[in-house]
């Protein structure tokens, strides 16, 4: 039985995210801030973390480990996130506090 995620992985650090019902959130180390994606684009996750993933479904929520073997096996320092809202995001983890932190990358990548 394969689970149906609410994303597809594309290249080595492309997410696109296909669930409008589900919203991703983003784990990348334990040093760096999360980030959820939701139908409208991205944003902090300052929510308590699921604690299994029953729970993160009752939440509407995906929990992506990007160090995980089913995602991109090691923690990524630049991201790129094809978001539901028609736009392409980048994420510069080497940027974090910064206004290049998360940015818009292609406004329409459809």
């Amino acid at each position: 039985m394969s689970l149906e995620r609410a994303y597809i992985l594309s290249g080595r650090n492309t997410i696109i995210h296909k669930e409008k019902k589900f919203d991703l959130v983003l784990i990348n180390g334990e040093n760096h801030p999360k980030i959820k994606v939701t139908q409208h684009g991205l944003e902090p996750f300052k929510e308590e973390l699921p604690k299994n993933r029953r729970d993160a479904k009752e939440r509407y929520l995906e929990v992506m480990h990007i160090a995980s073997p089913e995602v991109f096996s090691e923690e990524k320092s630049l991201l790129f996130i094809q978001a539901l809202d028609g736009r392409e995001y980048k994420i510069d983890y080497t940027k974090i506090g910064t206004k290049l932190f998360v940015r818009i990358h292609q406004e329409s990548y459809l």
